[in-house]
């Protein structure tokens, strides 16, 4: 059913709350569900050779440290590349970084792109099969900051096959408007449901082929939620 309809920015919002708030299920879970849902659409398109994960600091990282986690229980070599310093992590996305450094999962850090360029990123993301885009979610919008601004103009550039977590960097998932520098995957995971502006013109060059994950809400809250934009 989640196919069936598309939430804004603001009803994704809404989502996680009532979902965590009215049934009872923990953000934690719907990370997790999203990380691991991700891996299975992986899974299925084939990986071939390492997955580097490119991590911001909100819960789009958070589900980019559960995506690094069950690859490695599933035996894929990964590699998660942090953009901010831990101490900037809050939440649930906190909650999996403390859990994924107990892992066996190298964990890159860079914090200051602008000054020593992506030559670091080149040797840390080096045989990569796959790129994974868990930099920023549906909350951003206008144009990415340094350091992830450099890294979407970084990724775009690379001959792996890449991914994007919710939305792809730089694309307003409202409007379907993309940022002077947008990601572009070759398949997005969008969570829940699709977004509003994913039917625009403008963003089919940057999504790439869209699969909606499973995240464990009921698909009548999506259902109600779609539904009351459009009634």
């Amino acid at each position: 059913m989640p196919n069936d309809f598309s939430l804004t920015r603001e009803q994704s919002r809404q989502l996680d709350r009532r979902a965590i708030d009215e049934y009872g299920i923990p953000g934690l879970v719907l990370m997790e569900n999203a990380g691991r849902g991700t891996v299975d659409v992986l899974e299925r398109l084939g990986i071939a050779g390492p997955v580097v994960i490119l991590c911001g600091k909100g819960n789009n990282a958070g589900d980019g440290f559960v995506i690094a986690r069950h690859l490695e229980i599933r035996g894929h070599a990964c590699k998660v590349i942090l953009l901010f310093p831990p101490s900037e992590l809050t939440g649930d996305a906190a909650t999996n970084f403390a859990i994924l450094e107990k892992t066996n999962v190298p964990i890159v850090e860079n914090f200051d792109v602008q000054t020593r360029g992506t030559d670091w990123i080149n040797r840390a993301a080096c045989g990569a099969d796959w790129i994974i885009d868990a930099m920023l979610g549906t909350g951003a919008r206008g144009e990415p900051r340094e350091p992830i601004a450099s890294v979407i103009d970084w990724m775009n550039a690379q001959p792996a096959r890449k991914l994007a977590v919710d939305v792809p960097s730089g694309l307003d998932c409202d409007t379907g408007e993309p940022a002077n520098h947008t990601v572009r995957a070759d398949h997005t995971c969008t969570l829940a449901a699709m977004k509003v502006g994913f039917t625009k013109t403008s963003a089919q060059s940057f999504l790439g082929v869209v699969q909606v994950c499973d995240i464990g809400v009921p698909p009548s809250l999506v259902e109600q939620l779609a539904g009351a934009r459009s009634g």
